[in-house]
Protein backbone atom coordinates (compact mmCIF):
# COMPACT_ATOMS: atom_id res chain seq x y z
CA UNK A 1 0.00 0.00 0.00
CA UNK A 2 1.45 3.37 -1.00
CA UNK A 3 0.52 7.01 -0.97
CA UNK A 4 0.31 8.75 -4.33
CA UNK A 5 3.03 11.30 -4.94
CA UNK A 6 2.28 15.00 -4.66
CA UNK A 7 3.05 15.35 -8.39
CA UNK A 8 0.30 12.84 -9.20
CA UNK A 9 -2.16 14.54 -6.91
CA UNK A 10 -1.48 17.95 -8.45
CA UNK A 11 -2.58 16.57 -11.81
CA UNK A 12 -6.03 15.87 -10.43
CA UNK A 13 -8.77 18.38 -9.82
CA UNK A 14 -8.22 20.99 -7.13
CA UNK A 15 -11.15 19.57 -5.15
CA UNK A 16 -9.57 16.14 -4.99
CA UNK A 17 -6.21 17.63 -4.07
CA UNK A 18 -7.79 19.54 -1.20
CA UNK A 19 -9.43 16.35 0.00
CA UNK A 20 -6.10 14.56 -0.09
CA UNK A 21 -4.52 17.33 1.97
CA UNK A 22 -7.35 17.09 4.45
CA UNK A 23 -6.85 13.36 4.65
CA UNK A 24 -3.14 13.68 5.35
CA UNK A 25 -3.71 16.41 7.93
CA UNK A 26 -6.30 14.22 9.61
CA UNK A 27 -3.76 11.45 10.10
CA UNK A 28 -2.81 12.82 13.49
CA UNK A 29 -6.36 13.73 14.47
CA UNK A 30 -9.01 11.62 16.08
CA UNK A 31 -11.81 10.70 13.67
CA UNK A 32 -15.23 11.75 14.96
CA UNK A 33 -17.46 9.05 16.37
CA UNK A 34 -20.57 8.76 14.22
CA UNK A 35 -23.67 7.71 16.16
CA UNK A 36 -25.63 7.97 12.92
CA UNK A 37 -24.09 7.17 9.58
CA UNK A 38 -25.27 10.24 7.72
CA UNK A 39 -27.78 13.01 7.80
CA UNK A 40 -30.82 11.51 6.04
CA UNK A 41 -31.62 14.86 4.41
CA UNK A 42 -28.46 14.51 2.33
CA UNK A 43 -30.21 11.85 0.32
CA UNK A 44 -33.48 13.66 -0.36
CA UNK A 45 -32.14 15.08 -3.61
CA UNK A 46 -29.70 12.29 -4.38
CA UNK A 47 -31.40 9.70 -6.63
CA UNK A 48 -28.56 7.20 -6.75
CA UNK A 49 -25.54 6.21 -4.73
CA UNK A 50 -22.26 4.95 -6.14
CA UNK A 51 -21.05 1.46 -5.28
CA UNK A 52 -18.10 2.93 -3.43
CA UNK A 53 -20.32 5.17 -1.33
CA UNK A 54 -22.63 2.26 -0.59
CA UNK A 55 -19.64 0.23 0.52
CA UNK A 56 -18.53 3.09 2.77
CA UNK A 57 -21.78 2.82 4.73
CA UNK A 58 -22.13 -0.98 4.61
CA UNK A 59 -18.54 -1.54 5.76
CA UNK A 60 -18.68 1.22 8.40
CA UNK A 61 -15.51 2.62 6.85
CA UNK A 62 -15.79 5.87 8.80
CA UNK A 63 -14.59 3.82 11.78
CA UNK A 64 -12.04 1.74 9.87
CA UNK A 65 -8.71 1.60 11.70
CA UNK A 66 -6.63 1.57 8.49
CA UNK A 67 -8.70 3.07 5.71
CA UNK A 68 -7.32 2.75 2.18
CA UNK A 69 -8.97 3.82 -1.07
CA UNK A 70 -8.09 3.12 -4.67
CA UNK A 71 -8.33 5.95 -7.17
CA UNK A 72 -11.66 4.80 -8.61
CA UNK A 73 -13.38 4.56 -5.23
CA UNK A 74 -11.78 7.78 -4.07
CA UNK A 75 -13.39 9.64 -6.97
CA UNK A 76 -16.82 8.18 -6.18
CA UNK A 77 -16.90 8.96 -2.47
CA UNK A 78 -17.99 12.54 -1.67
CA UNK A 79 -16.11 14.98 0.53
CA UNK A 80 -18.42 14.62 3.50
CA UNK A 81 -17.27 11.05 4.07
CA UNK A 82 -13.50 11.42 3.79
CA UNK A 83 -12.83 15.07 4.59
CA UNK A 84 -11.99 14.51 8.27
CA UNK A 85 -10.65 10.96 8.04
CA UNK A 86 -7.10 9.66 7.84
CA UNK A 87 -6.72 7.35 4.86
CA UNK A 88 -4.23 6.17 2.28
CA UNK A 89 -4.48 6.11 -1.48
CA UNK A 90 -3.43 2.82 -3.04
CA UNK A 91 -2.77 1.56 -6.57
CA UNK A 92 -3.78 -1.95 -5.49
CA UNK A 93 -7.53 -2.52 -5.55
CA UNK A 94 -7.11 -5.63 -3.42
CA UNK A 95 -5.96 -3.28 -0.64
CA UNK A 96 -8.83 -0.83 -1.09
CA UNK A 97 -11.21 -0.89 1.88
CA UNK A 98 -14.19 0.00 -0.30
CA UNK A 99 -13.39 -2.63 -2.93
CA UNK A 100 -13.06 -5.27 -0.22
CA UNK A 101 -16.58 -4.52 1.00
CA UNK A 102 -18.02 -4.51 -2.52
CA UNK A 103 -16.40 -7.88 -3.29
CA UNK A 104 -17.61 -9.36 0.04
CA UNK A 105 -14.08 -10.00 1.25
CA UNK A 106 -14.66 -11.68 4.65
CA UNK A 107 -11.77 -9.82 6.26
CA UNK A 108 -13.53 -6.50 5.64
CA UNK A 109 -16.32 -7.35 8.08
CA UNK A 110 -14.43 -8.55 11.16
CA UNK A 111 -13.91 -5.21 12.90
CA UNK A 112 -17.32 -3.75 11.91
CA UNK A 113 -19.01 -6.78 13.47
CA UNK A 114 -17.01 -6.47 16.68
CA UNK A 115 -17.88 -2.79 16.88
CA UNK A 116 -21.54 -3.55 16.28
CA UNK A 117 -21.55 -6.00 19.20
CA UNK A 118 -19.87 -3.50 21.48
CA UNK A 119 -22.03 -0.51 20.55
CA UNK A 120 -25.41 -2.28 20.50
CA UNK A 121 -25.73 -4.48 23.59
CA UNK A 122 -29.54 -4.68 23.69
CA UNK A 123 -32.18 -5.57 21.12
CA UNK A 124 -33.37 -1.95 21.19
CA UNK A 125 -29.94 -0.65 20.26
CA UNK A 126 -29.58 -3.26 17.51
CA UNK A 127 -32.80 -2.13 15.84
CA UNK A 128 -31.68 1.49 16.15
CA UNK A 129 -28.39 0.60 14.47
CA UNK A 130 -30.13 -1.08 11.55
CA UNK A 131 -32.49 1.87 11.15
CA UNK A 132 -29.56 4.29 11.00
CA UNK A 133 -27.81 2.22 8.35
CA UNK A 134 -30.92 1.83 6.23
CA UNK A 135 -31.69 5.53 6.40
CA UNK A 136 -28.13 6.27 5.30
CA UNK A 137 -28.65 4.07 2.24
CA UNK A 138 -31.94 5.62 1.22
CA UNK A 139 -34.41 3.14 2.70
CA UNK A 140 -37.79 4.65 3.57
CA UNK A 141 -39.63 3.76 6.75
CA UNK A 142 -43.19 2.51 6.40
CA UNK A 143 -45.07 3.25 9.63
CA UNK A 144 -47.35 0.31 10.38
CA UNK A 145 -50.22 2.65 11.33
CA UNK A 146 -50.17 4.39 7.94
CA UNK A 147 -51.89 3.50 4.68
CA UNK A 148 -49.24 2.13 2.30
CA UNK A 149 -51.33 2.62 -0.84
CA UNK A 150 -49.29 4.28 -3.56
CA UNK A 151 -46.18 4.51 -1.37
CA UNK A 152 -44.30 1.49 -2.73
CA UNK A 153 -42.82 1.18 -6.19
CA UNK A 154 -40.50 -1.04 -8.19
CA UNK A 155 -36.90 -0.19 -7.38
CA UNK A 156 -37.81 1.09 -3.92
CA UNK A 157 -36.16 0.30 -0.57
CA UNK A 158 -38.23 0.13 2.62
CA UNK A 159 -38.28 -0.98 6.26
CA UNK A 160 -40.83 -1.55 9.00
CA UNK A 161 -40.33 -1.99 12.76
CA UNK A 162 -42.51 -3.45 15.48
CA UNK A 163 -42.20 -2.69 19.18
CA UNK A 164 -38.72 -1.27 18.58
CA UNK A 165 -37.36 -4.82 18.86
CA UNK A 166 -38.12 -6.40 15.47
CA UNK A 167 -37.37 -5.05 12.02
CA UNK A 168 -38.12 -6.06 8.43
CA UNK A 169 -36.31 -4.46 5.49
CA UNK A 170 -36.81 -5.15 1.79
CA UNK A 171 -35.97 -3.93 -1.67
CA UNK A 172 -38.29 -4.23 -4.67
CA UNK A 173 -36.74 -5.27 -7.96
CA UNK A 174 -36.87 -2.74 -10.77
CA UNK A 175 -38.62 -5.31 -12.96
CA UNK A 176 -41.03 -6.46 -10.25
CA UNK A 177 -44.51 -7.63 -11.24
CA UNK A 178 -47.28 -8.58 -8.77
CA UNK A 179 -47.07 -12.27 -8.01
CA UNK A 180 -43.29 -12.47 -8.23
CA UNK A 181 -41.52 -14.16 -5.36
CA UNK A 182 -39.69 -12.96 -2.26
CA UNK A 183 -36.16 -14.05 -1.34
CA UNK A 184 -36.27 -13.97 2.46
CA UNK A 185 -33.78 -14.31 5.27
CA UNK A 186 -35.23 -14.47 8.79
CA UNK A 187 -33.33 -14.50 12.07
CA UNK A 188 -33.46 -13.15 15.60
CA UNK A 189 -31.70 -10.38 17.48
CA UNK A 190 -32.69 -11.15 21.05
CA UNK A 191 -30.09 -12.74 23.30
CA UNK A 192 -29.97 -14.42 26.69
CA UNK A 193 -29.97 -11.76 29.37
CA UNK A 194 -31.32 -10.72 32.77
CA UNK A 195 -34.03 -8.07 32.84
CA UNK A 196 -34.93 -5.73 35.65
CA UNK A 197 -38.09 -6.74 37.46
CA UNK A 198 -41.08 -4.34 37.53
CA UNK A 199 -40.02 -3.54 41.10
CA UNK A 200 -36.23 -3.85 40.99
CA UNK A 201 -35.49 -2.12 44.31
CA UNK A 202 -34.45 -4.63 46.96
CA UNK A 203 -33.74 -4.22 50.68
CA UNK A 204 -30.10 -3.57 51.50
CA UNK A 205 -28.37 -6.70 52.83
CA UNK A 206 -25.16 -6.54 54.88
CA UNK A 207 -24.32 -3.20 53.33
CA UNK A 208 -24.90 -4.25 49.70
CA UNK A 209 -27.34 -2.52 47.38
CA UNK A 210 -28.82 -5.24 45.19
CA UNK A 211 -30.91 -5.27 42.02
CA UNK A 212 -33.99 -7.37 41.34
CA UNK A 213 -33.60 -9.07 37.97
CA UNK A 214 -35.22 -12.02 36.21
CA UNK A 215 -33.59 -14.31 33.64
CA UNK A 216 -34.63 -13.95 30.01
CA UNK A 217 -34.34 -17.39 28.43
CA UNK A 218 -31.17 -18.92 29.95
CA UNK A 219 -29.69 -15.75 31.41
CA UNK A 220 -28.18 -15.74 34.91
CA UNK A 221 -26.56 -19.11 34.30
CA UNK A 222 -23.17 -19.78 35.87
CA UNK A 223 -21.29 -18.08 33.01
CA UNK A 224 -22.78 -14.77 34.20
CA UNK A 225 -21.15 -14.92 37.64
CA UNK A 226 -18.15 -12.70 38.36
CA UNK A 227 -18.63 -10.80 35.10
CA UNK A 228 -18.50 -7.03 34.54
CA UNK A 229 -22.16 -6.28 33.87
CA UNK A 230 -23.69 -3.01 32.80
CA UNK A 231 -27.26 -1.86 32.17
CA UNK A 232 -29.05 -0.70 29.03
CA UNK A 233 -32.37 -0.69 27.23
CA UNK A 234 -35.21 1.74 26.67
CA UNK A 235 -36.87 4.27 28.94
CA UNK A 236 -40.44 5.53 28.48
CA UNK A 237 -40.50 9.29 29.11
CA UNK A 238 -43.41 11.74 29.28
CA UNK A 239 -42.35 15.35 28.80
CA UNK A 240 -43.88 18.48 30.24
CA UNK A 241 -46.37 18.81 27.37
CA UNK A 242 -47.74 15.31 27.97
CA UNK A 243 -46.03 13.69 24.97
CA UNK A 244 -44.69 10.19 25.59
CA UNK A 245 -41.64 8.78 23.82
CA UNK A 246 -39.06 6.03 24.08
CA UNK A 247 -35.37 6.77 24.65
CA UNK A 248 -32.40 4.41 24.45
CA UNK A 249 -29.83 4.28 27.20
CA UNK A 250 -26.71 2.28 28.04
CA UNK A 251 -24.15 2.81 30.77
CA UNK A 252 -20.55 2.47 29.66
CA UNK A 253 -18.99 1.16 32.86
CA UNK A 254 -19.66 -1.94 34.98
CA UNK A 255 -22.70 -1.41 37.20
CA UNK A 256 -23.48 -4.88 38.48
CA UNK A 257 -21.79 -8.10 39.47
CA UNK A 258 -23.01 -11.50 40.64
CA UNK A 259 -20.34 -12.65 43.11
CA UNK A 260 -19.56 -16.33 43.54
CA UNK A 261 -18.98 -18.00 46.89
CA UNK A 262 -15.41 -19.14 47.52
CA UNK A 263 -14.88 -22.93 47.38
CA UNK A 264 -13.68 -22.85 51.01
CA UNK A 265 -17.35 -22.79 52.10
CA UNK A 266 -17.95 -26.19 50.56
CA UNK A 267 -20.94 -25.04 48.49
CA UNK A 268 -20.93 -25.88 44.79
CA UNK A 269 -21.31 -22.99 42.37
CA UNK A 270 -21.90 -24.87 39.12
CA UNK A 271 -25.60 -24.93 38.35
CA UNK A 272 -26.75 -25.76 41.89
CA UNK A 273 -27.74 -22.28 42.95
CA UNK A 274 -31.13 -20.68 43.36
CA UNK A 275 -31.49 -17.94 40.74
CA UNK A 276 -33.93 -16.00 42.89
CA UNK A 277 -31.88 -15.84 46.07
CA UNK A 278 -28.27 -16.69 45.16
CA UNK A 279 -27.81 -14.95 41.80
CA UNK A 280 -28.81 -11.42 42.82
CA UNK A 281 -26.50 -8.73 41.39
CA UNK A 282 -24.80 -6.23 43.68
CA UNK A 283 -24.75 -2.65 42.36
CA UNK A 284 -23.44 -0.59 45.26
CA UNK A 285 -22.75 -0.23 48.96
CA UNK A 286 -24.87 1.23 51.75
CA UNK A 287 -23.34 1.05 55.22
CA UNK A 288 -25.72 3.57 56.75
CA UNK A 289 -26.88 0.97 59.30
CA UNK A 290 -23.44 0.91 60.96
CA UNK A 291 -22.09 4.38 60.13
CA UNK A 292 -23.20 7.84 61.15
CA UNK A 293 -21.25 9.49 58.35
CA UNK A 294 -23.21 11.93 56.22
CA UNK A 295 -21.98 9.98 53.22
CA UNK A 296 -23.68 6.85 54.49
CA UNK A 297 -27.27 8.01 54.62
CA UNK A 298 -29.70 5.56 52.98
CA UNK A 299 -30.98 6.73 49.61
CA UNK A 300 -34.55 7.97 49.70
CA UNK A 301 -37.10 6.84 47.04
CA UNK A 302 -37.32 9.25 44.12
CA UNK A 303 -41.00 9.87 43.63
CA UNK A 304 -44.22 9.58 45.59
CA UNK A 305 -45.60 6.26 46.77
CA UNK A 306 -47.04 4.34 43.85
CA UNK A 307 -44.94 6.08 41.22
CA UNK A 308 -42.66 4.03 38.99
CA UNK A 309 -39.42 5.64 40.13
CA UNK A 310 -40.28 4.89 43.75
CA UNK A 311 -40.09 1.17 42.92
CA UNK A 312 -36.53 1.38 41.55
CA UNK A 313 -33.15 1.85 43.25
CA UNK A 314 -32.84 5.62 43.76
CA UNK A 315 -29.22 5.84 42.69
CA UNK A 316 -29.99 3.90 39.51
CA UNK A 317 -32.85 6.29 38.73
CA UNK A 318 -30.44 9.19 39.16
CA UNK A 319 -27.88 7.59 36.85
CA UNK A 320 -30.38 6.83 34.09
CA UNK A 321 -31.85 10.32 34.37
CA UNK A 322 -28.43 11.90 34.10
CA UNK A 323 -27.61 9.85 31.00
CA UNK A 324 -30.84 11.02 29.34
CA UNK A 325 -30.65 14.62 30.55
CA UNK A 326 -33.80 14.28 32.67
CA UNK A 327 -34.06 16.55 35.70
CA UNK A 328 -37.61 15.71 36.73
CA UNK A 329 -37.61 12.04 37.75
CA UNK A 330 -41.39 11.87 37.47
CA UNK A 331 -41.00 12.07 33.69
CA UNK A 332 -39.80 8.45 33.71
CA UNK A 333 -43.01 6.47 33.24
CA UNK A 334 -41.41 3.03 32.93
CA UNK A 335 -38.43 1.25 31.47
CA UNK A 336 -37.21 -2.02 30.00
CA UNK A 337 -33.63 -2.37 31.15
CA UNK A 338 -31.38 -5.40 31.17
CA UNK A 339 -27.90 -6.49 32.17
CA UNK A 340 -25.23 -7.10 29.56
CA UNK A 341 -21.61 -8.22 29.60
CA UNK A 342 -19.58 -5.05 29.16
CA UNK A 343 -16.33 -6.66 28.00
CA UNK A 344 -15.79 -5.62 24.36
CA UNK A 345 -15.79 -8.08 21.50
CA UNK A 346 -12.21 -8.84 20.59
CA UNK A 347 -10.20 -10.72 17.99
CA UNK A 348 -7.98 -13.47 19.40
CA UNK A 349 -5.97 -16.59 18.62
CA UNK A 350 -2.42 -17.07 17.34
CA UNK A 351 -3.31 -15.56 13.97
CA UNK A 352 -6.33 -13.60 15.19
CA UNK A 353 -8.63 -16.24 13.79
CA UNK A 354 -11.28 -16.02 16.53
CA UNK A 355 -13.79 -13.50 17.78
CA UNK A 356 -14.50 -13.67 21.53
CA UNK A 357 -17.67 -11.79 22.40
CA UNK A 358 -21.01 -11.70 24.09
CA UNK A 359 -24.33 -11.96 22.26
CA UNK A 360 -22.96 -13.81 19.23
CA UNK A 361 -26.22 -15.84 19.34
CA UNK A 362 -27.67 -14.49 17.22
CA UNK A 363 -26.22 -11.17 16.34
CA UNK A 364 -23.85 -13.09 14.06
CA UNK A 365 -26.36 -14.27 11.45
CA UNK A 366 -28.74 -11.34 11.83
CA UNK A 367 -25.99 -8.75 11.32
CA UNK A 368 -24.52 -10.67 8.38
CA UNK A 369 -27.93 -11.07 6.74
CA UNK A 370 -28.68 -7.36 7.06
CA UNK A 371 -25.29 -6.43 5.68
CA UNK A 372 -25.95 -8.81 2.79
CA UNK A 373 -29.20 -7.01 2.00
CA UNK A 374 -27.62 -3.56 2.24
CA UNK A 375 -24.80 -4.66 -0.08
CA UNK A 376 -27.07 -6.49 -2.53
CA UNK A 377 -27.20 -5.56 -6.19
CA UNK A 378 -29.96 -3.55 -7.86
CA UNK A 379 -30.03 -4.68 -11.48
CA UNK A 380 -32.50 -3.59 -14.12
CA UNK A 381 -33.81 -7.14 -14.60
CA UNK A 382 -34.38 -7.93 -10.90
CA UNK A 383 -37.99 -9.06 -10.70
CA UNK A 384 -38.34 -10.17 -7.10
CA UNK A 385 -38.34 -8.75 -3.61
CA UNK A 386 -35.27 -9.16 -1.38
CA UNK A 387 -36.16 -9.19 2.31
CA UNK A 388 -34.52 -9.62 5.71
CA UNK A 389 -36.64 -10.02 8.86
CA UNK A 390 -35.07 -9.92 12.32
CA UNK A 391 -37.30 -10.91 15.23
CA UNK A 392 -37.37 -10.55 18.97
CA UNK A 393 -38.30 -13.31 21.46
CA UNK A 394 -36.86 -16.30 19.58
CA UNK A 395 -35.06 -17.44 22.71
CA UNK A 396 -38.39 -17.75 24.58
CA UNK A 397 -40.49 -19.39 21.87
CA UNK A 398 -41.11 -16.53 19.41
CA UNK A 399 -44.44 -15.60 20.91
CA UNK A 400 -45.66 -12.03 21.52
CA UNK A 401 -46.46 -9.67 18.66
CA UNK A 402 -42.81 -9.01 17.80
CA UNK A 403 -41.96 -12.71 17.62
CA UNK A 404 -41.82 -14.86 14.51
CA UNK A 405 -45.01 -16.71 15.54
CA UNK A 406 -46.88 -13.41 15.17
CA UNK A 407 -48.21 -11.96 11.95
CA UNK A 408 -45.40 -9.45 11.40
CA UNK A 409 -43.72 -11.02 8.36
CA UNK A 410 -46.86 -12.26 6.50
CA UNK A 411 -48.54 -8.93 7.18
CA UNK A 412 -45.65 -6.89 5.76
CA UNK A 413 -45.42 -9.05 2.65
CA UNK A 414 -49.16 -8.95 1.98
CA UNK A 415 -49.39 -5.19 2.53
CA UNK A 416 -46.36 -4.63 0.27
CA UNK A 417 -47.81 -6.79 -2.52
CA UNK A 418 -51.14 -4.99 -2.18
CA UNK A 419 -49.47 -1.60 -2.51
CA UNK A 420 -47.34 -2.73 -5.46
CA UNK A 421 -50.44 -4.03 -7.20
CA UNK A 422 -51.74 -0.46 -7.47
CA UNK A 423 -55.29 -0.21 -8.75
CA UNK A 424 -55.19 -3.74 -10.10
CA UNK A 425 -58.19 -5.87 -9.20
CA UNK A 426 -56.02 -8.98 -9.14
CA UNK A 427 -54.91 -8.51 -5.53
CA UNK A 428 -56.32 -11.10 -3.19
CA UNK A 429 -55.64 -14.58 -1.81
CA UNK A 430 -54.74 -15.83 -5.29
CA UNK A 431 -51.99 -13.28 -5.78
CA UNK A 432 -50.64 -13.80 -2.26
CA UNK A 433 -50.64 -17.56 -2.79
CA UNK A 434 -48.73 -17.11 -6.03
CA UNK A 435 -46.21 -14.84 -4.27
CA UNK A 436 -45.55 -17.37 -1.54
CA UNK A 437 -45.31 -20.27 -4.01
CA UNK A 438 -42.52 -18.40 -5.82
CA UNK A 439 -40.69 -17.46 -2.62
CA UNK A 440 -37.90 -18.98 -0.55
CA UNK A 441 -36.91 -18.54 3.10
CA UNK A 442 -33.50 -18.94 4.69
CA UNK A 443 -34.00 -19.34 8.43
CA UNK A 444 -30.69 -17.98 9.68
CA UNK A 445 -29.55 -18.93 13.17
CA UNK A 446 -26.24 -19.91 14.67
CA UNK A 447 -25.44 -23.58 14.98
CA UNK A 448 -22.90 -25.62 16.94
CA UNK A 449 -19.27 -25.56 15.85
CA UNK A 450 -17.36 -28.70 16.65
CA UNK A 451 -15.76 -28.59 20.11
CA UNK A 452 -12.41 -30.45 20.19
CA UNK A 453 -12.88 -31.44 23.83
CA UNK A 454 -16.19 -33.19 23.16
CA UNK A 455 -15.81 -34.82 19.75
CA UNK A 456 -17.87 -37.83 20.84
CA UNK A 457 -20.89 -35.54 21.19
CA UNK A 458 -20.94 -34.85 17.45
CA UNK A 459 -22.04 -36.97 14.54
CA UNK A 460 -19.25 -37.92 12.17
CA UNK A 461 -19.33 -35.70 9.07
CA UNK A 462 -21.77 -33.33 10.84
CA UNK A 463 -19.22 -31.26 12.76
CA UNK A 464 -19.04 -27.67 11.42
CA UNK A 465 -15.77 -25.74 11.66
CA UNK A 466 -15.09 -22.05 12.16
CA UNK A 467 -13.98 -19.81 9.29
CA UNK A 468 -15.24 -22.23 6.63
CA UNK A 469 -18.73 -21.10 5.67
CA UNK A 470 -22.48 -21.38 6.02
CA UNK A 471 -23.82 -24.47 7.79
CA UNK A 472 -27.02 -26.22 6.67
CA UNK A 473 -28.84 -27.53 9.75
CA UNK A 474 -31.10 -30.56 9.49
CA UNK A 475 -33.41 -32.30 11.94
CA UNK A 476 -35.49 -35.42 11.33
CA UNK A 477 -38.23 -34.29 13.73
CA UNK A 478 -39.03 -30.97 12.10
CA UNK A 479 -37.17 -28.67 14.48
CA UNK A 480 -35.48 -27.39 11.33
CA UNK A 481 -37.22 -26.71 8.02
CA UNK A 482 -34.47 -28.16 5.84
CA UNK A 483 -35.31 -30.74 3.17
CA UNK A 484 -33.71 -32.13 -0.01
CA UNK A 485 -35.17 -29.43 -2.28
CA UNK A 486 -34.08 -26.51 -0.12
CA UNK A 487 -30.65 -28.09 0.40
CA UNK A 488 -30.21 -28.37 -3.37
CA UNK A 489 -31.22 -24.72 -3.76
CA UNK A 490 -28.79 -23.42 -1.15
CA UNK A 491 -25.98 -25.66 -2.37
CA UNK A 492 -26.47 -24.14 -5.83
CA UNK A 493 -26.41 -20.64 -4.34
CA UNK A 494 -23.12 -21.48 -2.63
CA UNK A 495 -21.72 -22.78 -5.92
CA UNK A 496 -22.61 -19.56 -7.74
CA UNK A 497 -21.40 -17.34 -4.87
CA UNK A 498 -18.10 -19.04 -4.12
CA UNK A 499 -19.24 -20.19 -0.66
CA UNK A 500 -18.42 -23.47 1.08
CA UNK A 501 -21.46 -25.14 2.68
CA UNK A 502 -21.22 -27.35 5.77
CA UNK A 503 -23.85 -29.54 7.41
CA UNK A 504 -24.95 -30.17 10.99
CA UNK A 505 -27.37 -32.57 12.63
CA UNK A 506 -27.62 -33.44 16.31
CA UNK A 507 -27.00 -36.96 17.59
CA UNK A 508 -30.03 -39.13 18.35
CA UNK A 509 -29.19 -39.03 22.05
CA UNK A 510 -28.98 -35.21 22.19
CA UNK A 511 -31.63 -32.50 22.27
CA UNK A 512 -32.14 -30.31 19.22
CA UNK A 513 -32.80 -26.62 19.50
CA UNK A 514 -35.34 -24.68 17.47
CA UNK A 515 -35.41 -21.77 15.05
CA UNK A 516 -37.92 -19.42 13.43
CA UNK A 517 -37.85 -21.52 10.26
CA UNK A 518 -40.60 -24.10 10.88
CA UNK A 519 -43.13 -21.56 12.18
CA UNK A 520 -42.58 -19.11 9.32
CA UNK A 521 -42.46 -21.66 6.53
CA UNK A 522 -45.66 -23.32 7.77
CA UNK A 523 -47.46 -19.98 8.16
CA UNK A 524 -46.65 -18.86 4.61
CA UNK A 525 -46.18 -22.19 2.83
CA UNK A 526 -42.84 -21.17 1.37
CA UNK A 527 -39.90 -23.41 0.55
CA UNK A 528 -37.35 -22.99 3.30
CA UNK A 529 -34.07 -24.08 4.82
CA UNK A 530 -32.23 -23.61 8.11
CA UNK A 531 -28.72 -22.33 7.49
CA UNK A 532 -26.45 -20.26 9.72
CA UNK A 533 -22.93 -19.69 10.96
CA UNK A 534 -21.27 -21.92 13.53
CA UNK A 535 -20.13 -20.84 17.00
CA UNK A 536 -18.68 -22.29 20.19
CA UNK A 537 -20.11 -21.87 23.70
CA UNK A 538 -23.71 -21.26 22.69
CA UNK A 539 -25.79 -19.73 25.52
CA UNK A 540 -22.71 -18.64 27.41
CA UNK A 541 -22.38 -14.98 28.38
CA UNK A 542 -19.21 -15.04 26.25
CA UNK A 543 -18.97 -17.11 23.09
CA UNK A 544 -16.61 -17.70 20.15
CA UNK A 545 -16.87 -17.64 16.38
CA UNK A 546 -14.31 -17.37 13.61
CA UNK A 547 -12.99 -13.92 12.74
CA UNK A 548 -13.96 -14.53 9.10
CA UNK A 549 -17.41 -15.89 9.91
CA UNK A 550 -19.25 -12.52 9.92
CA UNK A 551 -17.88 -11.79 6.45
CA UNK A 552 -18.50 -15.33 5.22
CA UNK A 553 -22.08 -14.86 6.37
CA UNK A 554 -22.38 -11.57 4.47
CA UNK A 555 -21.03 -13.25 1.35
CA UNK A 556 -23.55 -16.10 1.55
CA UNK A 557 -26.62 -14.01 2.38
CA UNK A 558 -25.81 -11.47 -0.33
CA UNK A 559 -25.27 -14.35 -2.75
CA UNK A 560 -28.64 -15.85 -1.87
CA UNK A 561 -30.53 -12.57 -2.22
CA UNK A 562 -28.85 -11.72 -5.53
CA UNK A 563 -29.07 -15.19 -7.08
CA UNK A 564 -32.37 -16.63 -5.85
CA UNK A 565 -34.20 -15.71 -9.05
CA UNK A 566 -31.56 -17.37 -11.22
CA UNK A 567 -31.54 -20.54 -9.12
CA UNK A 568 -35.33 -20.68 -8.98
CA UNK A 569 -35.50 -20.39 -12.78
CA UNK A 570 -33.38 -23.54 -13.08
CA UNK A 571 -36.13 -25.66 -11.51
CA UNK A 572 -38.96 -27.21 -13.47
Amino acid sequence: MTRHTSEFLRQRSSNISLRSTAAVNAATATAPRLSSFVNPSEFETKPTMSKAEQAFVVGDLANCKSLALCDACYREIPDRRTGSLAFQLTDNRSSCSSCKVMSSDPEAFTQPFCKFLQDNPTVFHAVGYFKDKMTALGYKELPARDDWSGKLEAGGKYFVTRNGTSVIAFTVGKAYKPGNGVAMVAGHIDALTARLKPVSKKPTKAGYVQLGVAPYAGGLNETWWDRDLSIGGRVIVRDGSGKTSSKLVKLDWPIARIPTLAPHFGVGMMGQNNKETEAVPIIGLDNSDISSSTNSKPAEPLGPAGSFTATQPPRLVQLISKELGIKDYSQIVNWELELFDLQPATVGGLDREFIFAGRIDDKLCSWAAFQGLLASEANEDDGGIKLVALFDDEEIGSLLRQGARGNFLPSVIERAVESLSGDSKTFGPGLIGQTYARSFLVSADVTHAVNPNFLSRYLEDHAPRLNVGICIAADSNGHMTTDAVSTAVVTRVCELSGCTPQVFQIRNDSRSGGTVGPMLSSAMGVKAIDAGMAQLSMHSVRATCGSLDPGLGVKFFKGFLDRWEKVDAEWQ
